[in-house]
């Protein structure tokens, strides 16, 4: 780092010293001179110690001057020059408009331009004209010159050399400060203007080509020009005179410009003369201090006061001028600062006068290595001198700013502290001490306690401009490290400002810190214990990522995405997956090798997070044992690295197209279609290798079938992820992919045939590996892989019409005429997957379509399959489908003689009156279970009171009544019919009582009316409760609590009705406590409330969990 800074030093006064620019290097020379590297300026100290160079007569000659009275004549003559000059402007404008339509005519008459010669002209032509070029421009204009010194000024600027970039400033000569309202001032106008002259040089080439064009025009056009000859040399001749007395006007005005320049010149002879007489009053006053001692200086003190009597008689801006002088650092090579020495000298009365003194000689030291000459070229910086008053006013006010600053912010409201950052990125920015700038810069962090959202990000948009302005030297040594204290700070708030100053002020610090330090905090972060802090790593890390140099940091960077992207906390796995990937997948796509390197470690991680979990069963020949029992945090690793997969889906089909060996193919394919039957056909009879292209056939689909055959049916939303992985390849890679290469290797891997001669040998032999072979592998792979085939093969919006209504019926009438019907016992896997696929709902409609095709079906098993199918099937459609397409055919299913196939519907009825509370859909369910217990059955009529307890808690109040009705009916009816029907087994009678008490424990637990309470669900209890053989006593004691909680609301409502009526009403005629009817007479009706008494919770409570009392006493007997 030394040595670079070393030789950035040196070329830096080479470059000052061949160029002539001596006041700037010498005030370099006493910089180094001040920072304690006087080794640093050898060269410099040798050059301006040389006596030929720099003759000591010379030296002593230049003394300092009173610049009272000629910097007012100086400043005069400036102004008399700018109006001169301001003239002269406009005469050679007048100039170059009577030229510019000399041209003209001149164009049109076909004569040669009349050729003007105006003296000093400082801009060429501007006139839109193509006959020029970039070759013909002449020499550098003035005002071309005064805009690259600023340019060369502001580069000074932005790179910290302020000292040197003033000296430059007073060199030149120039009012630089107007140059910021010119159209040449743009950001960054060095870089641009180097650009725009290399983008001249083709220019100069099309205009050229232009010319020559624009002359054969000018040719054919020559006979047209000739008739208006006379009047254009006439306008021409006129047009010369008046040219002509513009010149003398100019020289005129030139004439003027010289006699002021001599003015001026003897101006500045006699501010040499003055300075001399200071110089020699500076000698006196030195040899009258070497000789006396200090008491005997008060007796010349009156002369020193009157000579700051003098000074006080000066204008106010002449001072402040002065006092900026003095406060520059020691060494400033402008001779016209003597009039401020001498002030400053006069000012410490009560001080020491030596010291001061002192210090007018250290002035004097480097003022009298100046030569007369460029005491002239000084003379005239009156101007400069003002800008210099400008900037130390600028300098104390940011001084003051920084003292205050500190002192203020404490008063300052928390919500409004943002409104003082201006001011800290001002005083920090201009501040020239370090140590003020890092105080500054550390109370700017920690301006408010715990910033929130938009706090921070005001925070960091003023870092992210002051860095913008300080350079990158300043932004590593300033802004980062104040950044980095507060990593381990206790506000996670202050941590995020952390995090986001790592990836914002990235781009401001040198490359090569990105991937090393700031890596390495953002590393840290990644590992805070906070959510929001690991977050806003994330985010970061995508902003830093596309900054780093190189790619030798890849697999650093790799491991922190997929600790990200694995974070528990979904907000930072959101950020990752959003923010993150896609920046380091666009860093790394340049090498498709680490692409590759990122997906093998993905499924890897994949694979191994749901390896590591333990099987459902010990056994190992049982199938639960291939089956794993996830947790959640595998579960959620499992799920986001599947998203990860899914997202980097169009990178893989990036790197197949760009490396795929058949260019003529990629040359006529459009992008969509690029994967077309001819290139799959052409790369299966070519003997060649397409890594890239069988990456997802032979490792991808391989893994992912693997990681289905560990997910046990349970694991429903992984199996989705899976899904819809296969059905974002499916429209990523085209139809023919879907069906060329996807569709084998799934159907292969579920057991069915799948023809492979399409493909390449290689391929194909490893397609025909994936079929099971025993029939344990058999049914993993219906369990596993047929959910994946149906919902993400077939189901693919890509797939040819009707594939999957094919598939689907053929394997139903399969499995249901050889194996017999579907059930949830025999064939659980084969529902699963058709299950699965009804959550697809793009896939109803063709469901629908199939199971309809087997309602009509004359195999009673098949039309039974079709029954489960639809109860898998009714969950997941809305009330439109159910009305038009599921009702009827389960209306027609009923209606079927076979009572196989009539009681399969049954549960499907339930099911539809659990989803759906439409009345016009209860009251077909209603019509439909009548029908049932028309029949008279046992199984119909336990099938029906089974199915519609299934649907008590989630059905409307109509069905549950009418559920209730069909209880209290059926219990007397068995009551009856077991007093008089001697068939009637226990069997079938401990049957049916189980179901009626698991639906009134579920009525129960419902909110039922007063009057249901008394008319049917008592009496049915009572009824319940004398099948004594054939009740269970689980079932008895629940009931016979719900008894006692029922006649125990009923009395309490009884209770409640008596506190408001009178005695009269209590033992009159109809009361509740009158004497018993006679047998004739006629009971008053019992009041009826108008509305259902509510119950209390706990009794509502006790009815919720009655239904394992029964269990739990007969576990404690």
């Amino acid at each position: 780092m030394e040595s670079e800074k070393a030789s950035t030093r040196n070329v830096v006064i080479d470059f000052l010293l061949q160029e002539h620019y001596l006041l700037t290097a010498f005030e370099l020379y006493h910089e180094l001179l001040e920072d304690g590297k006087g080794a640093a300026a050898t060269k410099l100290h040798s050059f301006f110690s040389d006596g030929e160079m720099f003759p000591s007569e010379q030296m002593r000659a230049l003394q300092s001057i009173d610049a009272q009275q000629l910097a007012d004549e100086k400043e005069a003559a400036i102004e008399r020059a700018a109006v001169t000059e301001y003239e002269l402007r406009l005469a050679r404008e007048d100039i170059k408009s009577l030229q510019e339509k000399l041209e003209r005519n001149a164009e049109s008459t076909a004569v040669a331009p009349v050729e003007f010669e105006v003296p000093n002209t400082e801009a060429q032509d501007d006139s839109p004209s193509k006959s020029r070029s970039f070759r013909d421009l002449g020499p550098l204009g003035d005002a071309d010159r005064n805009d690259l010194n600023c340019v060369v000024k502001e580069y000074l600027v932005a790179a910290g050399y302020k000292l040197s970039a003033m000296t430059f400033y007073e060199e030149v000569g120039e009012d630089m400060n107007r140059w910021r309202n010119k159209s040449a001032h743009v950001p960054d106008a060095l870089r641009r203007y180097y650009l725009s002259f290399l983008a001249s040089t083709v220019d100069a080439a099309e205009e050229r080509s232009l010319l020559l064009a624009e002359n054969e025009s000018l040719l054919k056009h020559k006979e047209e020009s000739e008739k208006n000859k006379e009047e254009s040399e006439k306008e021409n001749t006129s047009l010369t005179k008046a040219l002509e007395n513009i010149r003398k006007e100019a020289k005129e005005k030139d004439r003027q410009i010289r006699q002021l320049k001599e003015s001026l010149e003897k101006t500045q002879k006699e501010l040499n003369v003055n300075r001399a007489e200071m110089t020699s009053l500076k000698l006196e006053l030195e040899s009258m201090i070497s000789v006396q001692e200090r008491s005997e200086l008060a007796e010349n003190l009156p002369a020193v006061e009157e000579i700051q009597e003098d000074n006080d008689t000066k204008p106010a801006d002449e001072l402040k001028g002065e006092d900026v002088v003095n406060e520059i650092a020691v060494g400033q090579p402008d001779p016209t600062l003597s009039t401020s020495d001498v002030k400053q000298d006069s000012v410490p009365l009560n001080g020491s006068l030596a010291s001061s003194l002192a210090e007018s000689r250290q002035d004097e030291g480097y003022k009298n290595m100046l030569t007369s000459d460029e005491v002239d070229s000084h003379g005239g910086s009156r101007r400069e001198s003002v800008d210099e008053v400008k900037h130390d006013t600028e300098l104390q006010t940011v001084q003051v700013l920084a003292e205050t600053l500190p002192k203020i912010v404490p008063y300052v409201l928390i919500n409004h502290r943002e409104e003082l950052l201006p001011l800290f990125m001002c005083a920090i920015e201009r501040h020239p001490e370090h140590t003020v700038r890092d105080m500054l810069t550390h109370t700017l962090f920690n301006l408010i306690k715990k910033p929130d959202e938009q706090q921070r990000r005001v925070i960091m948009d003023a870092c992210v401009t002051l860095a913008k302005n300080v350079g990158m030297i300043r932004s590593e040594t300033e802004l980062l490290p104040q950044c980095w204290e507060q990593i381990t700070h206790k506000y996670e708030e202050r941590r995020i400002l952390v995090a986001q100053s790592c990836g914002e002020l990235g781009q401001f610090v040198r490359a090569e810190m990105r991937p090393s330090l700031i890596l390495s905090i953002i590393q840290q972060l990644i590992e805070d214990e906070a959510a929001l802090v690991r977050e806003a790593a994330a985010y970061n890390l995508a902003l830093l990522v596309p900054l780093f140099p190189d790619l030798d940091k890849f697999f650093k960077v790799e491991e922190l995405v997929f600790q990200l992207v694995c974070d528990p906390a979904p907000n930072v796995a959101e950020a990752s997956l959003s923010r993150l990937i896609p920046a380091v997948v666009a860093w790394a796509s340049p090498e498709k090798q680490l692409v590759h390197h990122l997906l093998s470690a993905l499924l890897s991680r994949l694979l191994g997070s749901v390896q590591r979990c333990p099987p459902v069963s010990e056994v190992q020949d049982s199938l639960e044992f291939q089956l794993r029992i996830l947790g959640e945090k595998e579960r959620w690793v499992a799920d986001v690295l599947l998203r990860l997969l899914t997202q980097l889906l169009p990178e893989v089909r990036r790197v197949a197209m760009e490396s795929c060996p058949f260019p003529d193919i990629l040359s006529e394919e459009e992008e969509d279609a690029f994967f077309s039957d001819e290139l799959l056909g052409l790369y299966a009879r070519a003997n060649i290798e397409w890594h890239d292209f069988d990456w997802l056939p032979e490792d991808c689909f391989p893994a992912l079938l693997h990681l289905a055959c560990m997910l046990p049916p349970r694991e429903e939303g992984l199996r989705s992820r899976l899904a819809k992985f296969l059905l974002g390849a499916s429209s990523l890679f085209g139809g023919p992919y879907l069906t060329s290469v996807m569709l084998p290797i799934f159907l292969m891997a579920a057991g069915d045939y799948a023809d492979t001669s399409h493909l390449s040998s290689r391929l194909g032999n490893r397609i025909k590996g994936m079929k099971p072979l025993t029939p344990r592998a058999e049914q993993l792979a219906r369990t596993c892989v047929l959910p994946l085939l149906l919902a993400g093969i077939y189901g693919a919006p890509n797939m040819k019409e009707g594939f999957l209504s094919e598939y689907l019926k053929n394997l139903v009438l399969q499995s249901s005429v050889k194996q017999g019907a579907w059930t949830p016992i025999h064939t659980p896997e084969l529902i699963d997957a058709v299950r699965f696929l009804c959550t697809f709902e793009l896939q109803h409609n063709a469901i629908v379509g199939v199971l309809w095709e087997l309602v009509v079906n004359p195999n009673a098993n098949v039309k039974s399959t079709a029954a489960i199918l639809f109860r898998a099937l009714i969950p997941y459609v809305d009330l439109k489908l159910v009305q038009q397409q599921v009702l009827p055919a389960l209306v027609t299913l009923g209606s079927d003689p076979n009572l196989d196939v009539k009681h399969s519907s049954i549960e499907a009825f339930g099911t539809v009156a659990q989803h759906f509370k439409d009345e016009m859909v209860v009251d077909k369910i209603r019509v439909q279970m009548d029908a049932f217990l028309d029949d008279g059955d046992h199984e119909g009529t336990v099938a029906v009171i089974r199915a519609l307890a299934a649907a008590v808690p989630q059905t409307t109040q109509s069905l549950r009544d009418y559920i209730l009705f069909l209880l209290s009916t059926a219990t007397k009816l068995a009551i009856l019919s077991g007093a008089t029907t001697q068939g009637t087994t226990l069997i079938r009678r401990r049957e049916k009582v189980d179901v009626f008490c698991e639906a009134i424990r579920a009525l129960d637990a419902t909110e039922i009316s007063p009057g249901n309470v008394k008319d049917l669900l008592l009496p049915t209890i009572q009824n319940l409760l004398k099948d004594t053989d054939a009740l269970d006593p689980a079932h008895k004691e629940a009931l016979e609590v719900m008894q006692r909680e029922r006649s125990g609301s009923r009395l309490e409502s009884l209770g409640k009705h008596l506190k408001k009526t009178s005695m009269g009403g209590l033992f009159g005629e109809g009361g509740y406590l009158s004497a018993p009817a006679s047998p004739g007479s006629t009971p008053a009706p019992a009041p009826e409330s108008p509305h259902p008494t509510s119950q209390p919770e706990e009794g509502r409570l006790k009815r919720m969990m009655r239904a394992n009392f029964g269990e739990i006493i007969r576990g404690k007997g």
